[in-house]
């Protein structure tokens, strides 16, 4: 089963709250996100520090120091988001990147079913943007239509 951790779940909370943040021209301290979304300050350390990494989001030091958006939030997929956090999101190890390849792979009678599901995920996922999630009231979000 495809599951995402905590550590993308987290990550994905963290994003939504510097981009309802955007509009200050202040940093966000992580003390604060911690607080609103009732998470522990030293787990997020460890998140904030991959979304730094792969230049989501950026670190401001100082006294009034914190992290805000990189770009704008409409910018940014779920997607991206929970592959920066999660590494590879396919639903089988055979399609990650650089896998071994599968001896089993021009016979695979599965093979089409993993490939769907993946693009099945990946296009519902990079069909949300931080904006749709940052601009709506929580429990909100019905993007599920035609799908």
């Amino acid at each position: 089963m495809m599951k995402i951790s905590t550590k993308g779940r987290y990550a994905l909370r963290i994003m939504v709250e510097l981009a309802r943040a955007a509009d200050d021209s202040r940093p966000v301290s992580l003390r604060a996100v911690a607080e609103r979304q009732l998470m522990t300050l030293k787990y997020l350390e460890s998140i904030i520090a991959l979304l730094v990494r792969e230049r989501l989001v950026i670190s401001m030091r100082g006294k009034s120091g914190g992290y805000r958006l990189s770009r704008p939030a409409a910018q940014y997929t779920v997607y991206e988001i929970l592959r920066a956090a999660e590494g590879e999101l396919e639903p089988v190890q055979c399609l990650t990147s650089g896998a071994i390849p599968c001896p089993m792979e021009s016979r695979c009678s599965t093979l089409s079913v993993w490939r769907g599901l993946s693009k099945v995920v990946r296009d519902y996922l990079e069909g949300i943007t931080l904006a749709d999630l940052a601009n709506m009231p929580a429990g909100e979000f019905s993007y599920c239509d035609g799908i």
